[in-house]
């Protein structure tokens, strides 16, 4: 509603987050509520601008953020949260003069349609109920020049160069990922169960190639986005063989951005320097199984 003494809840629903503008004189009275007792949703979010000079309160928050639901229908993407006011008595008085008062919340977008120049993006959607109604996401692996500023033309390499490995995730359309490589296991042929058969990349992330006296494989750290994780690996062939042609495999999976990376979850790098793995975010416990080459049952 348009904020006006009868009307003195605003509400702007914008593309990612939601903005409540809350005029003190809540009841119309003309007695202006303390700006401490209002909050936003059921986790109670404090507002981004108050003073005891200002007549208006604002909060913003992100359309999942402070406990907001969500509600999917057909057509829209309803988010339902809250004001509230929790008069608590002032000092040492032992009365108050109001009431609490919850005021409902409700930002709806449409599921099909613009609701600016640009088209829907619903990052804050939760993650699997996104991946409910996409089924699948567009990954990527690629061979990258040395300074990573494009793909590289040629596959050929030779001995003593180094491989540069980008693996991304197409994550326009979800809740923010961060992209993690479980596995990558090099092959003669496209079976990568076939044999001889060498794994660089193993236990949910841990590169072990980089363990290795002749080797300095890495991931790069840090990533240039969350969706995205490079690495390098010394180029190699199997002995023996005459084809000198590898097929490489690798697992690549995401979680939500802001779930803290575990050991099933990670991108742990041998630091020869330290002799200890590190990873590229995270507490560095999570990479103490890489060690143990044992980091439970990938998800």
């Amino acid at each position: 509603q348009a904020m006006a003494p009868l009307h003195p809840v605003a509400v702007q629903c914008q593309e990612a987050q939601l903005v409540v503008t809350v005029h003190r004189d809540l009841f119309g009275t003309g007695r202006l509520v303390r700006a401490a007792d209002l909050s936003l949703g059921p986790a109670s979010c404090l507002p981004v601008v108050w003073s005891t000079s200002e007549t208006t309160v604002t909060f913003v928050a992100g359309l999942h953020e402070c406990g907001s639901t969500l509600r999917v229908t057909p057509d829209s993407l309803i988010y339902t949260t809250s004001l509230n006011y929790s008069p608590v008595p002032p000092g040492s008085a032992v009365v108050i003069r109001t009431s609490p008062v919850v005021v409902p919340i409700e930002c709806h977008y449409p599921r099909r349609n613009n609701v600016s120049s640009n088209g829907v993006k619903p990052t804050w959607a939760p993650f699997r109920s996104t991946l409910s109604l996409e089924e699948k996401l567009p990954f990527s692996l690629r061979l990258m020049n040395d300074d990573w500023s494009a793909e590289r033309a040629s596959t050929v390499f030779q001995l003593g160069e180094v491989f540069h490995f980008q693996a991304g995730v197409d994550a326009e359309n979800h809740v923010p990922l961060r992209l993690f490589v479980d596995s990558c296991v090099a092959t003669l042929t496209m079976d990568r169960t076939s044999s001889p058969h060498y794994t660089f990349i193993d236990f949910s992330g841990c590169l072990v190639d980089g363990q290795l006296d002749d080797a300095t494989s890495t991931f790069i750290s840090p990533r240039p986005r969350q969706d995205v994780l490079r690495f390098t690996v010394d180029a190699f062939k199997f002995a023996g063989d005459s084809s000198n042609l590898v097929y490489i495999t690798c697992h690549l999976k995401v979680s939500p951005a802001d779930q803290a990376p575990d050991p099933l979850n990670k991108a742990c790098s041998f630091s020869k320097a330290i002799s200890l793995w590190v990873p590229v975010e995270g507490p560095q416990d999570i990479c103490s199984c890489c060690e143990m080459r044992s980091c439970g049952l990938a998800r």
